[in-house]
């Protein structure tokens, strides 16, 4: 297989076409390009045993995208105290991902353009690997923002290109295949959340142990990629930048309102989900709770988007309209919020619970993105612009969140925050939901 295997190439796909190959930049204009030489798809046992070995790769990627995230979350306090980070520098570190996700994941359609997707989420997972295992030990707060941000690259890479591998290999199970991998990162995402304490507790109450110790998952993770990029074959029936060949016009993605809101829609549940992630245990440790409780809470809200990320996903994709998905979730969102800022430790459990169902839009996001294209090229430049442009967005809350909890002495104005944002979140995202393809209105 060819290093631009996973971007365009399915396992049910024969031999294509190759009509006149354009590709674009990453959201203007298009350039043109060579048609590549024409080959056939991979035939006998390598075209049994690749598609589950690009789903095991899927799966296993997909458990590493949150680790190097949650597991912060659950030790940000004896992280702040061992680095010695004020509040807004605290905010500050939870806001990273954001705009590592942005700065990177622009990034991941020229990659994998130049050396194939499977190439590109195979170094991301190398890159989480090494950085989760350095940062603990870099040495200071810029050391352990540098090493942070390394881990970050190669997940924002990832992010961009898994709904395409998605698209391109499974495109008439693209609900399902969401719904997998979005579970998958979900279950990730609660293990570390549940299981980064009690491991810290285990291997000596080291706060750098506890978090360097998830690089060993994206170890494992490299391995099914490495033998997808190692089956090298001529291109199928795609253009030299990784994309699906089309004799439709190229799309220009920033002059799409379907895009646009989709995006804003991205960036505001981001921005939910990252101040979830990165001070919910501090809230519920600052109303009494205890810091081991405050991880349980934490993995429970993110152990709701197991199943749910499984079935949200297959549901949207039979809907013509996923706005009324999108307001039961904003709704959630809104009740969790009004019992975190009344009686935090009170209803812990049952606020955690609603969060997790709120949390839940991310999935729905990345499925709509699959739907408001028709082409993998489309979704290829559709989930580039949705997630660059939202995690821009999101990036001032997590930091918001810091200072408004440091000047405030308390959590009702930032509580008061993460309310407001639900409400635009609740609009965009219903407008994203339409039946509509970013090709016809662009």
């Amino acid at each position: 297989m060819a290093d631009e295997d996973l971007a365009t190439l399915g396992p049910a796909a024969g031999p294509r076409k190759t009509p006149t190959n354009r590709s674009a930049d990453d959201f203007g204009q298009p350039a043109p390009e060579q048609a590549p030489p024409a080959a056939t798809a991979p035939t006998g046992p390598v075209a049994r045993w690749l598609p589950r070995l690009v789903i095991a790769g899927l799966v296993l990627a997909a458990l590493n995208l949150r680790p190097a995230i949650t597991s912060l979350g659950a030790l940000l306090e004896e992280v702040r105290d061992g680095l010695g980070m004020s509040g807004t520098v605290a905010g500050l570190l939870t806001s990273v991902p954001a705009l590592c996700f942005a700065a990177f994941g622009i990034a991941a359609p020229r990659l994998a353009r130049r050396f194939g997707p499977g190439a590109i989420v195979c170094s991301g997972m190398a890159a989480i690997a090494v950085g989760v295992a350095v940062r603990p030990f870099a040495g200071g707060t810029g050391g352990f923002l540098a090493a942070s941000a390394l881990a970050l690259a190669g997940i924002a890479v990832s992010n961009v290109l898994m709904p395409v591998v998605i698209k391109s290999w499974f495109p008439d199970r693209v609900g399902s295949m969401t719904g997998l991998y979005s579970m998958a990162l979900a279950l990730g995402t609660s293990l570390a959340a549940a299981l980064t304490v009690p491991m810290t507790s285990a291997l000596g109450g080291s706060w750098r142990l506890g978090l360097a110790v998830w690089a060993a998952l994206a170890v494992v993770a490299v391995l099914p990629w490495l033998a997808v990029v190692r089956q090298r074959m001529p291109g199928v029936g795609v253009s030299a930048g990784g994309a699906a060949t089309s004799a439709e016009p190229p799309v220009r993605i920033t002059s799409s309102p379907t895009a646009w809101a989709l995006a804003v829609f991205f960036g505001l549940q981001a921005t939910a989900a990252y101040i979830t992630m990165g001070w919910m245990p501090q809230i519920f440790r600052d109303a009494g709770v205890s810091a081991g409780t405050a991880g349980v809470l934490l993995a429970v809200t993110m152990a709701m988007g197991v199943p749910l990320s499984f079935v949200l996903p297959r549901l949207a994709s039979r809907m013509r309209h996923q706005g009324p998905l999108v307001v039961v979730l904003g709704v959630c969102g809104l009740s969790g919020y009004a019992g975190l800022w009344l009686a935090p430790a009170a209803g812990a459990w049952a606020w955690a619970l609603l969060m997790g169902i709120s949390n839940c839009a991310f999935p729905l996001a990345l499925t709509m993105i699959g739907m408001r294209s028709s082409s993998s090229a489309g979704v290829v430049k559709l989930s580039a612009f949705a997630q660059c442009v939202g995690y821009l967005i999101s990036i001032p809350g997590p930091l918001l969140v810091g200072t408004l909890y440091q000047h405030s002495g308390g959590w009702g104005l930032p509580i008061a925050l993460m309310a407001g944002l639900m409400v635009p979140q609740i609009a965009v995202g219903v407008l994203a939901g339409r039946d509509r393809r970013i090709e016809d209105e662009t």
